[in-house]
């Protein structure tokens, strides 16, 4: 886990932990990262827009911010959310990745406030480093519509990715160091439920300009916005994999990349096939860069034309401006 040095100076003031790693910088740069802290929206209670205030949710402000806007089974889920338990970089041993021995990270250290600060990780597996795959931090917003978990989408609910978290995800999969390092093991009936409750709860942005079935309505959208709506359901082929209301059809989809270029290291990555890659909803995606499974694509100006180059869809550049325009509305 590595996160941004924003992130990072927040949690220090408010908590006292440090999560500077020692062996690796991040390497995004600020502009092109989410807002940060990102706000809040329930489904719940549409009515009180950002519940956030503005602030980042943490162990020591959270139950002041949700008394009385959360129920006590929601409440007991937030506060598993946000209470530091150790994790591969981040423990009391010696083997860890910070200078400080470390009580380690929570659930909110990469979707914060329930979204994402684009913080990164490298999925645990037994493939050579070189083919490990950099994965980004999705956002949990509308996670309640998802139904593909985890880096190998191999996890069927919240549920079940709340709690693969914490037995193995947290450690690389090596129950062996994870004991050593501090596991954590969930109770399922009550803490993952309770968990996962919470974050079902957590809304898309809202999006004045859609209508009920996720289409723009005329009266409010611009006439770019329109255009790139035509060209999303048209020319663009977006629909067939990105359907409405949510912009997703919670599928896998093999894009096939490979058939561009050689395999060849990149920055000490082999660049090869992706296989097939999860269909991420595109509601408030303007709110989650960077974009792709692995965030090589830094805006949704790069994300259209890789989609132009993989489809072979021979866009030009006003009908480029006008998709960014509507998935920006979404």
């Amino acid at each position: 886990m590595l996160f941004p040095k924003f992130h990072l100076e927040e949690i220090k003031k408010q908590e006292g932990r440090d999560l500077t790693r020692f062996d690796l910088d991040f390497d995004l740069p600020d502009h092109v990262l989410p807002e940060f802290p990102p706000p809040i929206f329930l489904t719940t209670r549409p009515d009180l827009g950002d519940v956030s205030q503005g602030k980042l949710v943490t162990i020591m402000n959270y139950y002041e911010l949700f008394n009385g806007i959360l129920n006590p089974k929601q409440l007991e889920g937030l506060r598993l959310l946000v209470t530091p338990f150790p994790q591969q970089q981040f423990n009391q041993t010696e083997d860890r990745r910070s200078e400080q021995p470390s009580r380690g990270v929570v659930c909110f250290e990469c979707h914060v406030n329930g979204h994402t600060n684009a913080s990164i990780h490298l999925v645990g597996d037994i493939r050579p480093q070189e083919f490990r795959h950099r994965l980004d931090t999705p956002t949990l917003r509308g996670v309640n519509i998802q139904r593909l978990f985890g880096s190998q989408r191999a996890l069927k609910s919240v549920e079940d990715f709340t709690e693969f978290e914490q037995r193995a995800a947290y450690f690389d999969g090596d129950p062996v160091i994870a004991t050593k390092k501090g596991i954590n093991i969930l109770d399922r009936g009550h803490q993952v439920h309770a968990m996962a409750e919470f974050q079902n709860l957590l809304d898309f942005p809202p999006a004045p300009k859609l209508n009920i079935y996720g289409r723009m309505d005329p009266q409010k959208a611009s006439e770019s916005e329109l255009r790139g709506q035509d060209l999303f359901f048209g020319k663009g082929n977006c629909s067939p994999c990105h359907v409405p209301p949510y912009y997703t059809d919670n599928l896998m989809h093999n894009l096939k990349a490979e058939r561009f270029f050689k395999p060849q290291m990149v920055n000490g990555r082999m660049a090869s096939a992706d296989g097939p890659i999860k269909t991420f909803p595109l509601r408030g995606v303007k709110d989650s860069p960077p974009y792709l499974h692995d965030g090589r694509l830094l805006t949704l100006e790069d994300t259209v034309e890789f989609s132009n180059l993989i489809q072979g869809l021979k866009l030009s550049e006003p009908e480029k401006k006008d998709l960014v325009a509507f998935m920006r509305a979404l």
